[in-house]
């Protein structure tokens, strides 16, 4: 199972990343990213309908991780292309109305399942074998209705509720994204205290500023640490003059490569001792 996973993993990454890389229009982009993933849903659920788990441990991980990492892309990317379908054409404060409201849905979403999230987000495992078996819940638990609507051979009680929560962590950074760009747009003269005072933009890969922000966060470079992974990236886009897009799943990229995962950073101490090297020698 392990080799498809990572096949089929491969395969989508790829291909997402040529979409982004080619098309700039988000609804365009949305588009073709669910296209590719319905087909790579298809695939999987071929696969696992048939396959027979190890034990219990390989079907909860299945069910709890790999599922949810995959579905909540598509439950991403569907919201996206909503929410941009769906913009209001008035002012700038209809805009950002629409996409306040849109974050209050989320919100309430995260307040009516705050002891699964904590659960999940904790990494506790005493209940997976309720929430992530293909067996017929606990009557006790609260279900959705997608439950009863579900392929018992391809879902349990709670791994579509995984998959949301992925989903609707990815659609907050986008959405406040876009509100941060409605405010640069409503006050473009207001350079006061915009930081920085000179506009740089990067123009390197969007993966390798990815890899750059996420071992800023884990060495604790900014605020004694007191920040977090969402807030860096936000002031790294606004710093540098560029979207970074689903950052979440590009780190999720990084961690799949074959061989150094820390390619750009491997790359800038080549390139820095080589620079230290060539002043020596002058």
């Amino acid at each position: 199972m392990e080799q498809f996973i990572q096949d089929i993993r491969q395969e989508f990454n790829e291909e997402i990343q040529n979409i982004q890389q080619s098309e700039y229009d988000i609804i365009k982009e949305s588009t073709q990213i669910i296209s590719v993933l319905e087909e790579v849903f298809e695939k999987l659920k071929k696969f696992v309908t048939n396959l027979t788990f190890k034990n219990q441990s390989e079907e909860i991980q299945f069910f709890k991780e790999v599922k949810p990492q995959m579905f909540s892309l598509l439950i991403y990317y569907n919201k996206v292309y909503n929410v941009e379908m769906r913009m209001p054409n008035g002012t700038v404060n209809d805009k950002k109305l629409y996409l306040e409201n849109i974050l209050g849905r989320i919100k309430y979403f995260f307040e009516m399942n705050f002891d699964f999230y904590h659960y999940y987000r904790s990494g506790s495992t005493h209940l997976d074998k309720y929430y992530f078996l293909r067996s017929k819940p606990d009557i006790q638990l609260l279900l959705d209705s997608f439950y009863f609507e579900r392929d018992s051979k391809f879902s349990t009680s709670h791994d579509f509720k995984v998959s949301k929560i992925l989903a609707y962590e990815m659609l907050t950074v986008y959405l406040n994204n876009k509100l941060i760009q409605l405010n640069k747009n409503e006050f473009p003269t207001d350079t006061i205290n915009s930081i920085p005072k000179v506009k740089l933009t990067w123009t390197g890969k969007k993966a390798e500023l990815v890899e750059l922000i996420y071992s800023w966060d884990t060495a604790k470079c900014f605020n004694n640490g007191n920040t977090n992974i969402k807030e860096l990236a936000e002031y790294i886009e606004s710093a540098f003059n560029i979207n970074l897009g689903d950052f979440y799943h590009t780190f999720l990229e990084i961690r799949e490569r074959k061989g150094s995962r820390t390619q750009f950073l491997d790359k800038l101490i080549k390139f820095l001792n080589d620079r230290m090297d060539n002043l020596d020698n002058k």
